[in-house]
């Protein structure tokens, strides 16, 4: 005996009550898939599975379902118009599906109207139900390729993940297959619509799938109570800047975005001349949900990125990204929290939103922040993007960069955020004193950050490292030095490992960058040692002379 609940239920209906049924016997069309549908039974793990069926006629599958699937604590709703109860025969088959399912024993409810409107209520009363959803769902309403299509998107938006979804007459004969008069045509619009979000199984008539997404009703009613920033479908878009140099790291920021934040999230990667393997890798590395989509932007040769230096390409996403709103990080980051909170940050009229700089709180008398998380306005700062270029370009030799150019042109057009959204100098210089830094509120942000930035340079040089005023040094965990003072050092490297580059991390190659790194360093230093000897011997010879 299957171990299934669903089966077996069958046995428990009397010969009397069976033929007690009233089916057309000349109208089974049903029957021939019982074998298929009891082994799709067996596939059901709900212990109350609710089903859902378009077109019940008489009643005949439905009772089948009682029989097999929802009798004991389930649920199955049926809809069929009964030609409106305006025909004998459409009266007829309405008082034969109420008898026949009274029959069957099971909870159920019959809806006598036309699909859409049948569809439409349901989804509304699915909307403040707390498990809505069914794990069934048979369509087999009218024949016409559109009807089809709508009953299939409308009941999917009504299907529970990993629910069975049958599309009866995909090989019906009495029309061509690629008549609008035929289901099969929206059938298949159907599902190229849903491509990647199920699974089809084996059949022979029928379009059998098993759905592999999360349910969406996709609409909110005004009458809702509580709802989300998903109910509206925005989604959040992010943008991050990269080159191949910073794919790797850029992929441990867009994985820990997607590990932690839910709901629909549009990734733009701007970049120019990145390599197709990075590229392929980056994909590789962002979740397979179906919620996600990556686009790469490759910049023109005009752009800020190419013209002044990848660093300034942040900027050029005012320009480039086709979109409204932007949540932008840096490709150095590791995201510990859901940002929907980011995202919903209320600018207040700014034009973005930034967490002040840890090291240079202040700068000529104002706040000044770090550009390495930014919440952009773009639509507000398309309004002055010449008036943003012109700066870009005259401080294009600034020492802090592009990040210098943000704070002069936003310097009183810019709303502070909560500094976990951008911790700096964890481990290192957030924790060392200075007349600035004492007046900031650090110590949630040293606790319990949720966007860890990584400050400080990849490849630091000899005199950061031995340094005995600022220890631990400030380094980025992937470098040669790694971050050794770092408190989440080991944390990106665990999450690391969940992308692409898992294998750079251990080989040879690696190593050798690292030996090279560090030639490269002390050269650099020993160099440097000699031409400031070479300069003061220079210098004291001029004053002998």
């Amino acid at each position: 005996m299957s171990a299934n609940p669903h089966l077996g239920v069958a046995s428990s209906q009397s010969p009397t009550q069976k033929s007690k049924y009233e089916f057309t016997e000349t109208q089974d069309w049903f029957s021939g898939h019982e074998p298929t549908w009891k082994s799709l039974i067996l596939q059901v793990t709900a212990s109350k599975p609710r089903a859902l069926e378009i077109g019940s006629w008489e009643g005949r599958s439905a009772v089948f379902l009682i029989e097999n699937l929802t009798k004991d604590e389930g649920h199955i709703t049926c809809i069929d118009h009964f030609d409106l109860e305006r025909t004998p025969e459409g009266i007829e088959r309405l008082r034969k599906i109420r008898n026949n399912l009274a029959l069957a024993g099971g909870p159920h409810r019959i809806i006598d109207d036309f699909s859409l409107p049948a569809l439409n209520m349901l989804l509304h009363e699915a909307l403040p139900q707390k498990d809505p959803g069914f794990d069934w769902i048979y369509i087999d309403g009218s024949h016409e390729a559109d009807d089809t299509l709508l009953d299939g998107e409308l009941a999917w938006r009504l299907a529970k993940k990993n629910a069975i979804i049958i599309f009866d007459d995909y090989d019906w004969k009495a029309q061509p297959v690629e008549s609008r008069h035929h289901p099969r045509r929206g059938i298949d619009a159907f599902m190229a619509v849903h491509e990647g979000e199920y699974e089809v199984l084996p059949s022979d008539y029928q379009m059998i799938l098993r759905k592999t997404s999360d349910m969406r009703i996709g609409f909110l009613s005004k009458d809702t109570k509580e709802f989300s920033r998903e109910g509206f479908e925005y989604g959040i878009n992010l943008a991050v800047t990269t080159n191949n140099e910073y794919a790797m790291p850029a992929a441990v920021a867009l994985h820990t975005v997607i590990a932690n934040t839910p709901g629909r999230i549009s990734i733009y990667i701007l970049q120019y001349e990145l390599s197709e393997d990075n590229q392929r890798k980056l994909r590789a590395s962002v979740s397979s949900r179906d919620e996600v989509t990556l686009r790469f932007i490759r910049l023109p040769k005009s752009s800020l990125y190419c013209t002044l230096g990848p660093q300034w390409g942040k900027i050029d996403a005012v320009s480039w990204v086709p979109v409204e709103r932007v949540i932008y990080l840096d490709a150095d980051v590791l995201v510990r929290k859901d940002v929907s909170a980011l995202w919903d940050s209320d600018l207040q009229g700014a034009s973005l939103g930034a967490v002040q700089d840890v090291g240079i709180p202040m700068r000529d008398g104002s706040p000044y922040f770090n550009s390495g998380v930014l919440l952009m306005d773009l639509a507000k700062i398309r309004e002055d993007r010449e008036a943003l270029l012109r700066v870009c370009h005259s401080l294009k030799d600034s020492p802090v960069h592009e990040q210098d150019a943000l704070n002069k042109h936003f310097k009183s057009r810019w709303r502070a955020l909560d500094f976990r959204w951008n911790a700096q100098g964890l481990g290192t210089y957030a924790n060392m004193p200075s007349a600035e830094r004492d007046g900031l509120d650090l110590e949630r942000m040293k606790i319990e950050p949720y966007i860890v930035h990584f400050t400080g340079p990849l490849h630091p040089s000899m005199a950061d490292i031995i340094n005995p005023w600022v220890q631990p040094y400030t380094a980025k965990p992937w470098g040669y030095a790694g971050a050794p003072g770092h408190p989440f050092a080991g944390e990106w490297w665990m999450e690391f490992s969940e992308t692409e580059w898992v294998s750079w991390a251990g080989s040879e190659g690696r190593i050798d960058e690292r030996k090279a790194r560090r030639k490269q360093k002390i050269e650099e230093a020993i160099a440097k040692f000699n031409n400031a000897l070479d300069e003061q011997e220079l210098q004291e010879t001029c004053v002998v002379g």
